[in-house]
């Protein structure tokens, strides 16, 4: 079993993209979750000032209706008809004189009953930390009446309505936002994966391809070499010849082999410009099987062409459908033994779809290889039963291998597709859709 070895640039990578996704996440997590913290805390101070302020209204009401003869027993009698409301709110009521004197109380913390805020003209808001473990929030008011000061009315509010509260709920938003980082990092690093996952494949191919590519160039130029040492060894015009014309006859396969090869990177690269015009299809089709007639000729095949006179008329590049057809006419006729038979056919089945199908009676290909046929530099290798079909295999397979994904390239270049269907003995079909 073979282990994969992770790359460590993708690896560190795809770390990268984890840690700023999570980090990124992570300041929009804090600083909403701050917002929150920051808008709860508001929302109870203001509804501790807003039941200090119901106190301060209730009390000033009745000093206004009151005679202001004794307001200390005024006082007293307003307490004790709101005793129950505001012990249940845990408030306390402090009355100074106008000269900052307490006058009356209801608090038992002597701490508390300095006058801080004396010459005040309107309410003021403050929490007072009289102890680490009893703050409170006093709002101290001058009580005017008919343009007269009367004095300061204090009222005091225990803190921990608020910060009972707020610690929970720091609490829970501290460990709630530490989980959801941590989520968000693993989630980060599963999307990374997967993000990376189409450019890690792009370069195993890429490095597949320069791995092929470099197998297939190499072995012409050593032929190359070998040819030009062995004539210069021989002075023989004749001889040097011979061996100046296998020359050209490699350089010319090695120039298809690069047109090939740029081809495809070009495609890669979305780069193929494509004359666009009408293009009858039968015709093309028709002069893709004449060139190919000699070649199946020598080999006893039977072509059927199909008539150029039938109208199938498609918007494409004409030089580029032509190299298609004629890669897979080539290769079926590679791949069918004598006395067999190659069919092309072209039908319309649509108004505006085209389909064409190109039908040989050879040795056929199995169904474990159908997914690769259309990979760059595969060639098919069937089995090899005896010296003869070892012979006729070795001619099968010496093409470059990329005449079928220079197919299925030009294919999707015109918004088409190439299927391909095959039994082993019967013979394979490749159907394009165009």
């Amino acid at each position: 079993m073979t282990t994969v070895v992770p790359n460590p640039v993708f690896q560190s990578m795809r770390r990268r993209l984890a840690f700023w996704y999570a980090s990124v996440t992570a300041v929009l997590l804090i600083v909403f979750a701050t917002g929150f913290y920051l808008y709860v805390q508001s929302t109870l101070i203001d509804r501790i000032d807003d039941t200090i302020d119901h106190v301060a209204e209730v009390i000033e009401r009745s000093l206004i209706r009151s005679n202001l003869i004794d307001l200390e027993s005024d006082f007293s009698r307003n307490f004790s008809a709101n005793a129950q409301a505001i012990d249940a709110d845990h408030i306390d009521i402090d009355w100074f004189s106008a000269k900052g004197e307490i006058l009356w109380t209801t608090n038992i913390n002597t701490e508390s009953l300095q006058m801080r805020e004396r010459g005040i003209l309107r309410p003021v808001y403050r929490t007072v930390h009289l102890s680490a473990a009893e703050p409170l929030r006093q709002m101290t008011e001058p009580i005017v009446i008919n343009g007269k000061l009367l004095g300061y009315l204090r009222i005091s509010h225990p803190w921990f309505e608020v910060t009972k509260p707020i610690k929970q709920l720091f609490l829970d938003l501290a460990i709630g936002t530490t989980l959801m980082i941590f989520v968000v990092l693993l989630c980060g690093w599963w999307l990374a994966g997967i993000a990376l996952e189409p450019v890690r494949e792009s370069y195993q191919r890429l490095k597949q391809f320069t791995a092929d590519a470099s197998h297939e160039l190499r072995n012409p130029i050593a032929v190359i070499q070998t040819n030009v040492q062995v004539a210069l060894a021989d002075p023989d015009p004749a001889f040097q010849r011979s061996q100046l014309e296998a020359i050209e006859r490699i350089t010319r396969r090695l120039g298809r082999l690069i047109d090939d090869l740029l081809f495809l990177a070009r495609h890669d690269g979305g780069m193929t410009n494509q004359r666009r015009e009408a293009c009858n299809l039968s015709q093309i089709l028709y002069e893709v099987g004449k060139e190919q007639e000699a070649i199946a000729q020598q080999k006893g095949i039977c072509l059927e062409l199909p008539s150029p006179d039938a109208k199938l008329i498609i918007s494409g590049d004409r030089d580029r459908l032509g190299r298609l057809f004629t890669n897979l006419v080539s290769n079926a006729i590679a791949y069918t033994p004598k006395g067999g038979k190659v069919q092309i056919a072209a039908l319309s089945n649509s108004q505006d779809r085209v389909q064409v199908q190109v039908k040989d009676t050879g040795m056929g290909i199995p169904e474990t290889e159908l997914s690769q046929i259309f990979e760059r530099f595969y060639r098919y290798q069937p089995q090899k039963s005896s010296k003869s079909s070892s012979k006729s295999a070795n001619s099968f397979t010496s093409g470059s291998g990329l005449g079928l994904a220079i197919a299925k390239a030009i294919a999707e270049s015109h918004q088409g597709q190439i299927t391909v269907e095959s039994k082993v003995g019967q013979g394979t079909t490749f159907t394009v859709n165009l």
